[in-house]
């Protein structure tokens, strides 16, 4: 099953209520044991575009796929001279408002763990436990032949110096941390195979047309069981690896809130939906369920 599809979702039907109040939300939250599913919106604040929003860059930008990856020599040149650039935009990108309102509702005890979608490490950066990468990290590399897991940072220099004279700019970031480049940009850019057997190098995260480790949907499975409400933080849950969370709570009778910009493949599960930018949004929850002073 491709659990991260390329084709985009369109929504149908008339559109459900959706509030800018958070009252709801806060409720849910005071409660404690709300587990938190996010996706590409929370990160935009970051300096990270999401691939379906309304600049989203699967407008203008078809993401690498697993198929393509493993098959083509000429494909992974192209994977991995864009993502050369764009690594470096990730690396250095901060978290937001909503990232560090997250962490503290976390040590608070209001939010009992993370699930994301995104491969950005921010919710980490930003000093949350338990987080879960559903879709893994882009701080990290995988050899395909020996399994072998190394940091980003190590294959960053050997990729810079493999190639001295790689001068391409990037010009926008895209959500998986690659860049748009011209053939001939990527055409000369020399790649560098696993340092132990000389196998294919991949970025441990999982690619459009891949599944997601069984055993890593299981924890999540049980983090959905243990939880109080679920909480979708910027997501549009258009592929089923993030939508199968928010139906399994709402078959298992636990609420559901949403906070998105723009209409989600799940409202028809959430109890409340919640439109405004993550930010403003989580510094406000914060606020109202931990006020200070």
């Amino acid at each position: 099953m491709r659990t991260r599809p390329t084709l985009s979702w369109t929504p149908t039907g008339a559109p459900l209520p959706r509030t800018a109040e958070l009252g709801e939300v806060v409720e849910l939250v005071r409660r404690g044991g709300v587990l938190v599913l996010s996706g590409a919106g929370l990160s935009t604040e970051s300096g990270i575009p999401d691939y379906r929003g309304a600049a989203g860059s699967l407008r203008k930008h078809t993401p690498m796929t697993y198929g393509e990856f493993v098959g083509s020599a000429e494909g992974r040149r192209r994977y991995w001279a864009r993502s050369h650039l764009g690594w470096r935009t990730i690396a250095r990108a901060q978290p937001n408002h909503g990232h560090r309102a997250v962490a503290r509702l976390r040590a608070l005890g209001q939010v009992s763990g993370v699930i994301t979608q995104n491969v950005d490490g921010l919710h980490q950066a930003a000093g949350t436990t338990g987080v879960v990468d559903l879709h893994g990290n882009l701080d990290r590399v995988i050899c395909l032949s020996c399994g072998r897991t190394s940091p980003r940072e190590e294959l960053d220099r050997r990729l810079r110096a493999a190639n001295p004279g790689f001068r391409a700019a990037a010009a926008a970031i895209n959500p998986d941390g690659d860049v748009d480049l011209a053939e001939h940009e990527v055409a000369g850019f020399t790649l560098v195979d696993c340092a132990d057997c000389g196998g294919v190098l991949k970025p441990d995260v999982v690619f459009f047309g891949e599944n997601v480790p069984g055993a890593r949907v299981e924890q999540c499975y049980r983090m959905v069981r243990d939880c109080s409400a679920l909480l979708v933080l910027g997501s549009s849950l258009t592929v089923m690896s993030g939508l199968r969370f928010v139906r399994r709570a709402a078959t298992a009778g636990i609420p559901v809130a949403i906070i998105n910009q723009g209409v989600t493949r799940g409202d028809e599960h959430a109890a409340v939906l919640v439109d405004r930018p993550l930010g403003d949004a989580l510094t406000e929850l914060l606020a109202r369920v931990a006020p200070t002073g």
